[in-house]
């Protein structure tokens, strides 16, 4: 019996830590990419989020921002917010990003739950930061962001169209409202 427990709880840990690492995905979607000559100071601040898919995590929320700013460590502060219009309250969760690569890259990781981290890429971003594009690690992730509560008809064209050729289901987006 010792000589089973001596075999069967460390080959346990190892699978429980393989499910782990591979659940820590901090992959981009085939087809996609992540901007390059990315400015990171500029991508700071408040984002509006105008549309995304219906994430658990999400379920039920409205007026959702994404506020990004700089630790002294050099990693990015995460605070989410939004209004769960169900349950009648605001929530907030905050969370840390890391390049994955060279800064100059949008491709990121972030953590809410530690260990645990997920992909952050902004594939599309306008040339003054005002709209972005941003794909998860695979295709049941994707936010569209603004630095308002509105988008022009124009870029929300140009990033449906993009999702749509990486395989997006863009018919499924959720459309965020702003009215608190």
């Amino acid at each position: 019996m010792k000589t089973f427990q001596k075999i069967a709880i460390p080959l346990s840990l190892g699978v429980l830590g393989l499910i782990i690492i591979n659940s820590c995905s901090v992959g981009i979607p085939k087809g996609a990419a992540a901007v390059q000559n990315f400015n990171s100071e500029k991508y700071l601040g408040k984002w509006y989020e105008i549309a995304r898919f219906d994430y658990r995590f999400e379920k039920n929320m409205d007026n959702v921002t994404a506020t990004y700013s700089k630790n002294t460590n050099g990693t990015i502060r995460v605070d989410n917010k939004g209004y769960d219009y169900v349950k009648k309250e605001w929530k907030e969760s905050i969370g840390e990003a890391k390049f994955v690569n060279d800064p100059s890259e949008a491709r990121l990781k972030v953590s809410f739950f530690k260990p645990i981290w997920a992909g952050y890429n902004v594939i599309d971003i306008d040339d003054n930061y005002q709209y972005a594009l941003v794909a998860g690690s695979s295709l049941k992730y994707l936010w569209i962001l603004s630095r308002t509560t509105e988008i022009p008809d124009s870029i929300r064209q140009r990033f449906l169209e993009k999702a749509k050729k990486i395989g997006y289901k863009t018919d499924d987006l959720i459309w965020v409202k702003h009215n608190q």
